[in-house]
This record gives C-alpha cells, structure tokens and sequence, in this order.
C-alpha cells in the first residue's frame, strides 16, 4: 500500500489538538478557571451580537464538545454566567444570553487561555510557519464551508 502522506498530516493535527486541549484544560483548573467547554460557551457568546444566541446557533458555534452542551449550559446558568430567555420573535426559540458574571470570568480565564495557546501550541513556531498553517487550515475550513453537507 502507497504511503499518503495526508494521513500522517492528519494525524499529526488530531495529537496536537488533543495535547494542547488538555495542557489549557489542566492550567485552567489548576488556576481555578472555567472548564475549557465552558470557555467555549461563553466565548461565542461573547462574540454574538447583543451577546446574545439561540441554542441551535449555539450550537453549531461552539468548537468544542457539542455533546455536553446542554449540561453546560445548565451549569453556565446556575453559575449565573448565562441566562436562558425566550426570543421575543419566536415563543418556540430559547436564546442564550451572557450575563455580567459570565463576562468577568471569561475575561479571567482568556488571559490563561491565550497564555496555553502560545505556550503549548506557537512557541517554537516561526511568525512565517504560523501564518502558512493558518493558511493551510483555513483554504481546507473554507472548502469544507463551500461544499453541500453530504447528509
């Protein structure tokens, strides 16, 4: 069998996620921080317009565990980090809204993630190295965006 190299590529990429995902989780929860899925909530949130997202969007936003989203969401909102809120144009949408606590405590926690990022993900990189893999990466996000979802 011929060697593909596009295996060992993505391979390469899914250890490397995986390691720096779990170095920034450790370094969070060592600190006291939000757990990084909760990072990820808050983060798009942050990011919405009106700081503001129906659950669907939300979903679809979020790069991380999507599969623990609905119990994050209702630890996120017993911590009074966001509140769930019926959508004044839709009565059957719930919107996810980011509250003042949850802001203060992403602001914590960005410090240390960005922190992790560059200790566990850049150093050792070249500024030139780093901006070829982010060109690589989003050529191949940017085809996946353009092409019909095969389900």
């Amino acid at each position: 069998m011929e060697h593909e190299p596009y295996l060992d590529a993505w391979g390469s990429l899914l250890r490397v996620q995986a390691e720096v995902v779990n170095r920034i989780e450790r370094d969070l929860a060592s600190a006291g921080s939000l757990p990084l899925t909760w990072f990820d909530v808050l983060l798009v949130l942050s990011d919405a317009p009106g700081n503001r997202l129906r659950l669907s969007d939300l979903a679809a936003e979020i790069v991380l565990s999507k599969s623990a989203l609905t119990r994050s969401i209702d630890r996120l909102e017993a911590e009074g980090y966001l509140k769930r809120e019926r959508s004044p144009d839709d009565d059957r949408v719930t919107l996810a809204v980011l509250q003042p606590a949850g802001a203060e405590a992403l602001a914590k926690a960005r410090t240390l993630y960005r922190a992790g990022i560059r200790r566990y993900f850049a150093e050792g990189l070249s500024r030139r190295e780093l901006e070829a893999l982010d060109t690589t990466l989003s050529k191949v996000n940017q085809r996946l965006r353009n092409e019909k979802d095969p389900r």
